[in-house]
């Protein structure tokens, strides 16, 4: 039976100048180390054209995948996280909020560090060097908070944004802070084949909510081999 583990980060490295260290930053010894339990234990991280066919026909799968994703598009993830990936030949998904494209993570002022976003550029150049660009939503809003007319601009201003900037269809969203607010319906109706939020561990397939599935939210302190369950 397949199992699928899907990895949630943010930033990785060290912090910008004149930032600090968060939960949300994964020192770039402890991303390398848990690359290295993915692949001790088995694991065979998957692109997401694969996970999408997965989703679809679990036999198309290895035993145990597994697909990284990355949130908020920092600019940490093409200078510091992908050379790792790279070295491991490991493909990603990174999930931007498409209003703060070359920016900094103003949506999260009041309790993080500023931090730059990746450009344009930036996503084309990992888009060509074995990444996903999915959307995170447009202003980076929690859907729970919003109205379903709001929610469905959400959905699909950051689809168009994404699919006219970079050229290739948007499949996939992360709901901003993981909050999905009952939105499966209108992410459906927008065109995406699968959501993601956090929670929960790896799960078997088939998924029981293709637009509720869960990733293991993984910070500086997250014990992989354990939330894996001892692989």
């Amino acid at each position: 039976m397949s199992r699928i583990a899907i990895l949630g980060y943010h930033k990785v490295g060290p912090p910008a100048p004149g930032s600090w260290e968060t939960w949300f930053s994964v020192p770039e010894d402890v991303f390398a180390s848990q690359l290295t339990t993915l692949r001790d234990g088995g694991w065979q991280p998957v692109d997401s054209a694969a996970f999408l066919d997965g989703l679809a026909d679990r036999d198309a799968l290895p035993e145990r995948a597994a697909l990284i994703t990355f949130d908020d598009g920092y600019r940490s993830v093409l200078e510091v996280a992908l050379p790792w990936l790279e070295r491991f030949g490991y493909p990603a998904v990174i999930f931007v909020p498409t209003d703060y494209v070359g920016r900094t993570n103003l949506f999260d002022f009041d309790n993080e560090p500023q931090e730059p976003l990746c450009d344009w550029d930036d996503l084309r150049e990992l888009e060509r060097r074995g990444l996903t660009v999915g959307s995170h939503g447009a202003s980076h809003r929690t859907f729970s908070e919003l109205a379903p007319a709001e929610r469905t601009d959400e959905l699909q201003r950051s689809k168009a944004a994404l699919e006219a900037a970079l050229g290739g269809a948007v499949q996939l969203f992360a709901y901003p802070y993981g909050d999905d607010g009952g939105a499966g319906a209108q992410v459906l109706e927008a065109g995406y084949r699968a959501a993601f939020g956090y929670g929960g561990g790896p799960f078997s397939l088939p998924a029981e909510d293709v637009y509720r599935l869960e990733r293991l939210a993984m910070g500086p302190d997250s014990d992989l081999t354990a939330m894996l369950g001892g692989s």
